[in-house]
């Protein structure tokens, strides 16, 4: 019988991750001398698939092998990120299985949705965190989703991403998906990397890292980037432009370490929207996946604000703002960490974090389908307000140039003290935060434009509309927002591990007190709160698990976790009605867990069977004035797998779910926006060669099922199959990189018209078909 403890394997873990280091640098170094071969005949086995260890989800953040958690739980490396050349952060967070990510929006602002979790868009239940907190307590504000916060360089040492589990009992209490950002330390050697990239779309970008040490056991890393571009989408302009700069300190001591960090961002870039698909009259538009509305001549526009006339009433003023800026954050997050071994079993440790900054998005969204120039105005010709002629037959749409603009400001704080025994373990915990946001929005605001990249307004002499006139709001909805939010939460946990031989036994508890208090002006604003309120709602969750180590290299799994969603701002806003009726708006979500785990010399599976039900969740479409509370569930199964042949590599990333709604006049249909299965496969070949020289040729393949961009299922998005191709070769020092995203230039639909009923005339593409190369240098 197998009696040692997890604790004991993850310091023989760590221990034996050095000699296997060692070894593999032996391997490595023959490797350079020896013929090139096209195939090794014997297996080599990779033995860090076995060592792999994790701190999200854990205690405390408390070091544990992979291998020995209760929970579905993926890694991605610093390799595999540079491996995977993501367009974006939740670009990234495809790797993780159970998510699927929409990140066809460009470099903010995607939408991520979790094990058939329901959300009409942004990321609902998602959370990023940086070494073990949260970005944002919050996961989603209307037009701010957790990862527009966060952008991934040459910083990161690694991404961990966790899926329900134990998640939410620790920390901010995600039930969705906690995706942790784990920053490079450095070390006692001095090294680092300088590396230059650039696209067929334009792109100029440095990036920039180095570590080392500073003093005895005082460490540093230091890096960032400095980035620009048309876009994947070409816009005639720099239409992303970024740069961030991180440093991150840490002081090793004798029982223990102390970080600190701060990262410093101002990144942007176009809002890709859905895009006509087809006219009025059901005819292809021609509008294909390179098409963004956006260009340098009509960037620049008036926007219609709504405020108070001093009399009670509302006017409008316009105000010039620019389409161009997209979606970005510009603004920093701070924080850092204490840990200690006190002795006699007993640990300590205090994590915290500040994040401030604004988040803004600006875009020309489409409303209603395309029609023809004649059909506005009796089957004539028209003009563009400068003066360009446009053909009766030529397509014309409505755009409205959207405004939000977010002020934030995050604080929070995670403490937790531990005592482990022989037999098992306790941890009690305080997690503290606060957040706020100043917002004001200006949304709808539509006007008839020249249908196509760069195109202009339609002059208001070419529409028989009185609409279309300068001095009108919109030939569609209008909708403003000015309000004020704080909110603070208050945490107590405690969670408790049990060893019964090969059987461990864990279980978790969370006592939670959510202050919201709310104050906003929307519709048409006139400088009086339409809805103040002071709230406080208590809720306690828990989670248990049974872990059940088969044999050194594999085991069993089974959990079951009961967690919340606290209301944000924008649900008291948009559910006042229930809100003010008595409802807490509160979502209620249970989940169970069923897993496998092996990890054998070459080859590991991770599978996890996952039930969820979900009630309350507010569902909400603002054009139609339509909101509803939705009750869900979902079942199906998750696989996170590697196999490793000589120089072959193949990793398995799959999803195979059912997802159904439970009440409403939707009933018996499927939550939106979420396929039944997603495959993806990502094979490599490693190439040594006598010179000196090495490669690395690598792939995905990825599988998407069917889903429905509506919750009436009304609106199906078909299958599709895309392809990613890539190739790194070092020379010495000099490591080049040539990545091809979709290779095969997919043409597939990630969503319909959000704000249209029934059949929608228009949809957002994945982002075509682009290439990226590098050169850099790593000393």
């Amino acid at each position: 019988m197998m009696t040692q403890k997890p604790l004991a394997r993850t310091l023989n873990a760590l221990k034996h991750s050095r000699q296997s280091a060692l070894w593999l640098g032996s391997v490595a170094a023959l490797a350079l001398n020896a013929p090139v071969q096209a195939q090794e005949t014997d297996q080599q086995p990779n033995m860090q698939a076995i060592e792999e260890v994790v701190v999200t989800g854990t205690p405390g953040g408390a070091a544990m092998r992979k291998l020995d958690a209760s929970f579905a739980i993926s890694t991605v490396s610093a390799e595999d990120i540079k491996r995977k050349a993501p367009s974006s952060t939740a670009d990234l967070l495809k790797t993780v299985p159970g998510v699927w990510v929409e990140s066809s929006g460009g470099v903010s602002g995607a939408n991520i949705f979790v094990r058939g979790f329901p959300s009409g868009g942004d990321a609902d239940f998602v959370t990023v965190a940086v070494n073990g907190l949260a970005v944002y307590p919050p996961p989603t504000l209307s037009f701010l989703e957790n990862s527009t916060i966060f952008r991934v360089d040459e910083t990161i040492e690694r991404m961990e991403g966790l899926r329900g589990g134990p998640n939410p009992v620790y920390s901010n209490g995600q039930v969705g998906l906690t995706t942790n950002f784990i920053l490079k330390e450095g070390g006692p050697d001095t090294e680092g990397v300088l590396k230059y990239s650039t696209s067929d779309f334009g792109l100029q970008r440095v990036d920039g890292m180095v570590s080392g040490e500073l003093s005895d056991d005082l460490y540093y890393m230091i890096g960032g980037y400095v980035s620009s571009s048309e876009g994947v989408r070409e816009a005639g302009f720099d239409a992303e432009e970024g740069n961030q700069f991180t440093i991150n300190l840490t002081k090793r001591l004798d029982n223990g370490k102390i970080n600190l960090f701060h990262r410093a961002t101002d990144d942007h870039g176009t809002w890709y929207l859905p895009v006509a698909l087809q006219d009025s009259d059901g005819n292809p538009t021609g509008i294909d996946a390179s098409y963004t509305q956006v260009g340098a001549a009509n960037r620049n526009v008036l926007v219609p604000y709504s405020g108070s006339d001093g009399m009670g009433g509302t006017e409008t003023t316009f105000e010039m703002r620019d389409m161009g800026k997209g979606r970005g954050w510009d603004g920093s997050v701070t924080g850092g960490s204490i840990e200690l071994d006190l002795a006699n079993g007993w640990t300590f440790t205090d994590r915290f974090g500040l994040t401030k900054g604004d988040a803004d998005t600006y875009g020309f969204v489409p409303d209603g389908a395309a029609v023809t120039m004649g059909s506005l105005n009796g089957g004539l010709a028209g003009t563009t307000i400068t003066g360009d002629e446009v053909a009766a037959n030529a397509l014309v749409q409505r755009f409205g140039p959207w405004v939000v603009e977010k002020d934030i400001e995050a604080f929070s704080n995670d403490l937790s003290l531990a005592k482990q025994w022989d037999d098992y373990k306790l941890t009690v915990g305080y997690y503290a935060s606060t957040w706020e946001v100043d917002e004001i929005w200006s949304i709808g605001n539509s006007k008839y434009y020249e249908l196509g990249q760069n195109g202009q307004m339609i002059s208001p002499d070419s529409v028989d509309d009185a609409c279309q006139d300068f001095d009108q709001t919109t030939c569609g909805f209008k909708y403003d927002v000015d309000a004020i939010g704080d909110a603070r939460e208050n945490a107590f946990y405690m969670a408790g591990e049990t060893y019964l031989g090969d059987l461990t036994l864990d279980a978790g508890i969370r006592v939670v007190t959510r202050e919201t208090t709310y104050s906003v002006d929307d519709g048409a604003r006139d400088g009086i709160a339409d809805l103040t309120l002071d709230t406080e709602e208590d809720k306690v969750t828990y989670t248990a698990a049974a872990n059940w180590a088969l044999t050194e290299d594999s085991g069993v799994f089974v959990r079951i976790n009961d967690g919340v969603k606290f209301p944000d701002f924008d649900a008291y806003r948009d559910f006042r009605g229930d809100f003010l009726n008595g409802s807490d708006l509160i979502i209620d979500v249970q989940q169970y867990e069923l897993g496998y785990k092996l990890s054998q010399a070459n080859y590991s599976l991770y599978a996890t069977g996952f039930m969820n039900e979900t009630k309350g969740q507010p569902f909400g479409n603002v054009a139609l004035n339509d909101f509803d509370r939705l009750e869900t569930e979902a079942m199906g199964v998750e696989l996170d797998g590697n196999l490793y042949w000589g120089e072959f590599e193949l990793t398995l990333n799959a999803t195979l779910q059912d997802t159904e709604i439970k009440s409403g006049d939707d009933a018996g249909n499927s939550v939106q926006r979420q396929p039944d299965s997603q495959i993806r496969l990502s094979p490599s070949y490693n190439l040594s060669f006598a010179n000196g020289v090495d490669a690395v040729v690598y792939g995905t393949a990825s599988i998407i099922g069917d889903r429905y961009s509506d919750n009436g299922n009304i609106n199906k998005l078909s299958s599709y199959e895309k392809f990613d191709l890539g190739v790194i070769v070092n020379v010495e020092n000099l490591e080049f990189q040539l990545a091809v995203d979709n290779l095969t230039d997919e043409e597939a639909l990630t969503e319909g018209d959000p704000r249209a009923a029934g059949v929608s005339a228009n949809g957002r593409y994945i982002l075509p078909r682009n290439v990226k190369f590098s050169i850099g240098y790593q000393f």
